[in-house]
């Protein structure tokens, strides 16, 4: 509510000075706390993407029983030999373009199956490598990829997979005691022609958290000014 000023501008009430004062401190309250949120965030992201670098440089360690999201992108190695009859092929999308990740499970020396993500293939026809007998994999552990791809569900009996969902496509292959936490992608394969092509893992973490913490600071000193210029003009004409 305003009242009438002889100076022509209306007066604000004392009911509109005590909601707009709630209202500057509810967004200044809000952005602020947006704004430390998102150095927080920050803090955060920078030391996932310290740590992540550190895994994938490190020497690497043998594959663990389980995985947490700890583990993500370590370099480990295991041994053991492919079940080439049980691979699945899952939609990738590469620097290479759009293909198909050949993922085969490997049969390790204490009879437990871990699923390799062996590495690209263009088409679904294409002829690749199939190493018999004892093999090495050395690779970056990445986490089970349940439930399927942006709006694309995978769909086991078509034998369709848009994501590398371990637990779905062990129990489609009929993979007894495969360690469904996660897999393993596989490095760089010795000639760069061959197929599958390894090594094309993309770690990549958008850190965009300084942006947005400085967008939200922003936001509530504008608040505050805004504030500051409305009372004092209120100040203003009450004088008047």
């Amino acid at each position: 509510m305003t009242t009438a000023n002889t100076g022509g501008r209306a007066k604000r009430s004392p009911a509109f000075l005590i909601g707009l004062t709630l209202i500057a401190l509810i967004l200044f309250s809000g952005f602020s706390a947006l704004g430390i949120w998102q150095v927080k965030r920050l803090a955060w992201k920078r030391d996932l993407i310290a740590r992540v670098d550190a895994r994938i440089h490190a020497a690497p360690v043998p594959a663990p029983a389980i995985a947490t999201k700890d583990d993500e992108y370590r370099r480990v190695s295991l041994t053991g030999t492919f079940l080439h009859d049980k691979t699945a092929l899952t939609q990738a999308v590469t620097v290479r373009g759009p293909g198909f990740w050949v993922m085969a499970p490997l049969r390790r020396e204490d009879g437990k199956i871990t699923l390799i993500n062996r590495g690209f293939v263009p088409d679904r026809k294409v002829r690749y490598d199939r190493p018999e007998g004892k093999v090495q994999v050395v690779g970056l552990l990445r986490l089970t990829e349940p439930d399927g791809g942006f709006l694309r569900s995978n769909d086991p009996a078509a034998d369709r997979w848009y994501s590398r969902d371990v637990a779905a496509i062990g129990h489609a292959r009929k993979l007894n005691g495969v360690e469904a936490s996660y897999f393993i992608d596989a490095g760089a394969t010795p000639s760069p022609s061959a197929l599958p092509v390894g090594g094309l893992t993309v770690i990549s973490f958008p850190n965009s958290h300084l942006q947005y913490a400085i967008t939200w600071f922003v936001l509530a000193a504008m608040t505050v000014g805004g504030y500051i210029i409305v009372m004092r003009q209120s100040g203003k004409d009450r004088q008047g």
